[in-house]
């Protein structure tokens, strides 16, 4: 543990000595509130940031991640000419460099640093967010990837949409989209904003202004290829610096992990940091939270969008086997990484302040440690990866609501197919700024709130909307318009009341009193998502109607072509 932070405790007592820079550690904190879905650990973070002295460790590395970025979007515009370059980069992007980019979009930096953190506070406990991301993996592999790619086009309606009628269908999934996207941007542009304000020494609006701007140039003169690219250097550099943190953490124990649980046990001292405990409050509300990662990933719009830029089904398939290896790996990472911190951080008195209590608050764990290992340098560098992350993640929201604009509503449901590419690609980048501008807006607006609940509600919606309706029209038979929009606007309207009734909205953003909650659950899945599935079928075998029966024939040629690909989308790839 000495040999660990000696190289870096000059460096440390200078910054205790001069004035408080906070550098990357404060600013993750409002990072993590922005992508940890349902986390209360991160409560109240945002509201105690302040605008502080800027760190130019990290002002360097985050300006190299940008200018690299920014040249991407450069080269990718050259490439991206038609509707299919802008949503799908021309079908071009291999297995490999897909699953990468996949990664990149979902491994935020929430599960870097709340899961390490929650590990760190509860030990085993802690990965219950990790597992409920990871299992929603293999019901992609299995039962969606090949699907999704064989039957759509840019977004996931088309699947919906191949055997039911285009305009109901397509204005339910762009309903369905536009809220999660909607939601998840918020969360972003608040976090966003307040990293650049912390880097900076900027104003918190000017700071949302700056994120959205280039949010805006990478999805409207990149599109798909210079988010794709962007994601997987991201992802990269992401995987890299929690390989280094976990490699010096286990260098440490002779690479034993036996030897590290027992001294976190040793210093925790109680073994029950080993099993499962009470990290949710009660059984209903834990198996709701994973219900709602676990399937609201199989119904996240940006990843599934993700599927239409591969060129066959067999690359979808390497996708979804790429983003699970990966993935799966960083969350190795991020456990070992919580019980380095138990090691190396929490009872280390540089990290603690007069009460004994973790500087910049529980979530600081894995910074701590990335300090303790590499210093300011190492510090900046995932100061850098950590602000890569809000432009990956919010570059795909961007494109996926871009889409569900264009492609779903005016060029399907409103010119009934008949939109030129120029028309819709026009459309697109209109929506982009259009949603830019919104995103920043409500940026501004959340500046105060705790908007962790956001991201939660944007897995539920996924969930109990999507879902359902995707899965559904694909494997069965009797699925009809009328039960799919039905269903999919029930889960979608439970989803949102039940939030709103829950505590996260109820207590913590509008103020009433503790307990008066109506909804005493924290998450809604494992009520709206089954309402959706009963409303579908209830609503499906109720209706006889003649264009039922025609869904319902069509359905023998949709099964084909979901299998093998015959008559598949092939975009031509520049």
């Amino acid at each position: 543990m000495r040999g660990i932070s000696a190289c870096t405790s000059s460096h440390r007592l200078r910054q205790q000595k001069s004035a408080p820079t906070i550098s990357a550690a404060t600013f993750c904190t409002a990072l993590f509130i922005a992508f940890l879905p349902g986390q209360t650990l991160a409560a109240g973070v945002i509201e105690e940031t302040q605008k502080q002295n800027t760190d130019w460790t990290a002002i360097i590395m985050f300006t190299i991640f940008v200018g690299a970025s920014l040249w991407i979007t450069k080269w990718a515009a050259k490439r991206t000419r038609s509707a299919a370059d802008f949503y799908t980069a021309g079908g071009g992007i291999t297995g490999f460099q897909n699953g990468l980019a996949i990664a990149g979009d979902f491994m935020s930096a929430a599960s870097f640093l709340g899961i390490s953190a929650a590990v760190m506070a509860t030990g085993f406990d802690g990965l219950i967010y990790a597992i409920g991301f990871q299992v929603g993996w293999p019901l992609i592999t299995f039962m969606l990837a090949e699907r999704l790619r064989n039957l759509g086009r840019f977004t996931f309606a088309d699947v919906v949409a191949y055997r039911l009628q285009q305009v109901p269908v397509r204005i339910f999934a762009a309903s369905g989209t536009l809220v999660v996207v909607l939601f998840y941007l918020i969360a972003q542009m608040v976090g966003a904003g307040q990293l650049i304000k912390l880097l900076f020494g900027l104003d918190y609006h000017y700071a949302v202004v700056i994120v959205g701007l280039l949010m805006m140039a990478y999805v409207l003169f990149g599109g798909m290829t210079a988010t794709t690219w962007v994601q997987i250097i991201k992802a990269c550099l992401l995987l890299g610096g929690a390989s280094f943190m976990a490699f010096m953490v286990m260098a440490q124990y002779g690479f034993s992990p036996e030897k590290l649980f027992t001294a976190a046990v040793g210093i925790k001292k109680s073994a029950a940091i080993m099993g499962p405990g009470g990290f949710v409050k009660d059984p209903v509300s834990a198996i709701s939270l994973g219900i709602a990662l676990m399937f609201g990933t199989a119904g996240l719009p940006h990843i599934l969008m993700r599927f239409f830029t591969v060129p066959d089904a067999r690359e979808a398939r390497k996708s979804v086997l790429w983003a699970t290896t990966w993935i799966g790996y960083f969350y190795i990472l991020t456990f070992i990484i919580g019980f380095g911190a138990i090691v190396f951080v929490s009872t280390n008195p540089e990290f603690l302040d007069a009460n004994g209590i973790l500087r910049g608050g529980s979530n600081m764990a894995a910074v701590h440690l990335a300090n303790a290992i590499g210093g300011n340098i190492f510090l900046g560098f995932m100061s850098a990866v950590a602000f890569a992350t809000i432009l990956a993640v919010v570059a795909g929201l961007t494109l996926s609501g871009a889409s569900a604009v264009a492609h779903d509503l005016y060029a399907s449901a409103l010119k009934k197919g008949k939109a030129s590419s120029s028309e819709e690609l026009k459309i697109s980048k209109l929506t982009t700024v259009a949603l830019g501008i919104i995103a920043m807006f409500l940026g501004i607006v959340f500046e105060k709130q705790n908007v962790a609940f956001m991201v939660s509600l944007a897995f539920a919606i996924a969930a109990s909307a999507n879902f359902p309706a995707l899965i559904l029209s694909v494997l069965w038979k009797g699925c009809t318009t009328r039960g799919a929009v039905a269903g999919g606007f029930a889960g979608l309207l439970a989803a949102l009341v039940m939030t709103m009734l829950s505590d996260a909205v109820w207590v913590a953003t509008l103020g009433n009193p503790p307990g008066s909650a109506p909804f005493p659950y924290s998450s809604p899945a494992i009520f709206s998502m089954p309402l959706a599935f009963l409303c579908i079928w209830v609503v499906s075998i109720c209706d006889q109607s003649p264009q039922a029966q025609k869904e319902r024939e069509a359905f023998a040629d949709q099964k084909i072509r979901s299998e093998t690909g015959l008559g598949a989308f092939k975009p031509t790839a520049h």
